[in-house]
């Protein structure tokens, strides 16, 4: 199966939650078992076989490009989309899409997540996909988007639901395969999200896919979420061979 050469990485958040911690450092160089949040992001993609990855940085970017440069010391090609305003998650997918002419990978770089792309790239082209994101069963989904599925087609998204207002108890766990003819669905210079206004277009023209894919996963957006990931986080030990 070819693999997939490239992917963004969504790295441009402040990470308001996390503050005091964040005034000083961007979130995604918060370190988990000594090594930043980003840095797990970018060896999970090494490990399906992306080549380069283009970074969307924001709030205190130059940090990240200080830490990682060209990608050199990885093994990997960094290249990097710095945005001047704040434009969400597609917006800032749309302002990298020079770099995006075959399908790709995307995913959120400030969470700590095992994700098995080469199994999501199996389903996708099997399915003809646009968009095929990586999902998790939980037992408690109050507090994320959750997907309601036909097979493997995602129907409808509810987010963060209330108890009783949906029987899935599966999530999207921000990650994706996708292909470059989404970005036509992406207003230019504009805040915009691919979770909330791209991927429900995906999921009606019923062109939008989930696949179990992950292992551990750690959201990282409180404190007692990324205390959790620090005491928890088990599966790094195979990229950090140190």
């Amino acid at each position: 199966m070819k693999t997939v050469g490239k992917a963004f990485v969504l790295a441009g958040g402040i990470g308001t939650r996390l503050r005091p911690f964040t005034y000083e450092i961007p979130k995604p160089l918060l370190p988990v078992k000594g090594r930043p949040i980003l840095e797990y992001n970018i060896r999970n993609l090494m490990e399906h076989g992306v080549k380069e990855v283009v970074l969307g940085i924001g709030y205190k970017g130059d940090l990240i490009r200080e830490y990682f440069g060209d990608g050199s010391n990885l093994g990997i090609r960094i290249r990097y989309s710095k945005e001047t305003k704040p434009l969400g998650t597609a917006g800032a997918l749309k302002k990298a899409e020079r770099h995006f002419k075959d399908t790709f990978f995307m995913c959120n770089g400030d969470e700590i997540k095992d994700v098995n792309y080469s199994k999501m790239l199996q389903l996708h082209r099997k399915k003809h996909a646009l968009g095929t994101l990586a999902l998790k069963r939980l037992s408690n989904i109050e507090q994320f988007g959750v997907v309601e599925l036909r097979g493997n087609k995602i129907m409808r998204f509810v987010e963060k639901p209330k108890p009783g207002t949906t029987k899935s108890k599966t999530v999207s766990a921000g990650a994706y395969v996708l292909e470059p003819n989404i970005l036509k669905l992406i207003p230019k210079g504009k805040r915009f999200s691919i979770e909330r206004q791209v991927f429900p277009k995906l999921a009606e023209q019923e062109k939008l896919y989930g696949c179990l894919a992950v292992g551990q996963w750690f959201p990282t957006d409180t404190f007692e979420r990324y205390e959790k990931a620090i005491k928890n986080t088990r599966f790094y030990k195979r990229w950090f061979r140190a």
